[in-house]
């Protein structure tokens, strides 16, 4: 698992993934500055106030709190991005690492799009259970990344081994290892876990859980 993220932290810079770098990060924040407006523009629309400063003094509010919903947001933006790339990420590297071994199947975008939704509200449902628990002192922090690293690996994990074996394959292989893909979310929470650098989150773990694949597949 460790060589597997290493090895996944040197690819993301590197040529063959540049042009996919620039196309994630332009989509995740196309997404973010769309919500951000929406927010904004809802409540200017919705909201009506007597006076000019109290307009301006929840203008900003909404700003700051929009801001911040941004961040909660990042996760399940991340899940609807890595459904759109995510095969020409594994492409990419499948060919360079593995130029001998045979070629995933890639899913249709028909079909991966539905699922990256279904898997952004996943990840909502779970960061608002994390949210509640920020009431509990000390839990906050471990709910966040044993939410995260939950269903992150195992969804990450999944969509690798989809490319070769079909999706009760799949499962079954991920509930084999399912301390190792765990202790992979876990990794891929952490990167999630740290601003600016969680936008390169689908690039991030979708190589790593390709190269996870391969080994736990050909150990």
């Amino acid at each position: 698992m460790i060589s597997a993220a290493l090895r996944a932290l040197s690819q993301i810079f590197e040529p063959p993934l540049r042009a996919i770098f620039w196309k994630t990060l332009g989509y995740t924040l196309v997404l973010l500055v769309l919500v951000w407006a929406a927010l904004n523009g809802a409540v200017a629309t919705l909201v009506t106030l007597p006076y000019p400063w109290l307009e301006t003094a929840l203008s900003l509010l909404t700003g700051i709190g929009a801001i911040f919903l941004l961040g909660f947001l990042v996760a399940p933006v991340t899940a609807i991005i890595a459904g759109i790339l995510q095969d020409e990420i594994a492409d990419v590297v499948e060919k360079g690492d593995y130029p001998a071994d045979s070629p995933g199947r890639a899913m249709p975008l028909s079909k991966a799009l539905p699922q990256a939704i279904k898997f952004a509200g996943i990840v909502i449902a779970g960061n608002l259970l994390a949210l509640l628990l920020l009431l509990v002192p000390g839990v906050n922090l471990i709910a966040f990344f044993v939410v995260n690293g939950y269903l992150l690996g195992r969804e990450f994990f999944e969509f690798a081994a989809m490319r070769f074996r079909s999706p009760e394959e799949a499962r079954a292989l991920r509930r084999a290892h399912s301390g190792t893909v765990f202790m992979g979310g876990l990794v891929i929470a952490g990167f999630l876990a740290v601003p600016l650098l969680n936008l390169l989150t689908p690039i991030f773990a979708t190589v790593m859980m390709v190269h996870l694949n391969k080994r736990l597949t050909y150990r």
